[in-house]
């Protein structure tokens, strides 16, 4: 009896200490998404200055101001500058960084996936801090 006792109150603990864990979890992505939702929006929008503000201070430093930013984006990352369809994928969370995968239709109706990388800041919000950019094999026919 005493050691089935002892087993409960262990994995009482353990789940009254990761519920916060998982609610943290779980609003740090919503976050992440959010912010990505925006920046895409923004580029949509051609809106240079909104875009720029969702790059970590690490990758704004990198550039003498936003119109290079916005110029480096249109280049090198054209299906997130003018995604046609886009949806969340996959997430991790690590530390003060959240990793978002990105599933991204391409102006050209290519299929990429991004990898976002966003950093907790100093102040509690968060930045993008990279974003990679793969082409997705295609699936199987349906």
């Amino acid at each position: 009896m005493g050691r089935a006792y002892f087993l409960r109150l262990v994995v009482g603990a353990l789940l009254l200490f990761a519920e916060p864990a998982i609610a943290f979890a779980e609003e740090a992505v919503e976050t992440a998404q959010s912010i990505i939702k925006q920046q895409i929006d923004a580029f949509l929008r051609d809106d240079a200055r909104t875009a720029f503000s969702f790059a970590s201070p690490e990758i704004q430093g990198k550039f003498l101001n936003e119109s290079l930013f916005f110029e480096m984006v249109k280049k090198a990352y054209q299906p997130v500058y003018r995604p046609g369809n886009f949806a969340f994928g996959r997430n991790k969370v690590a530390g003060d960084q959240v990793i978002q995968e990105v599933l991204i239709t391409g102006p050209d109706g290519k299929d990429w996936t991004a990898i976002y990388q966003l950093v907790k800041q100093p102040d509690g919000t968060y930045k993008i801090n990279g974003v990679q950019i793969v082409h997705s094999a295609p699936g199987p026919a349906i």
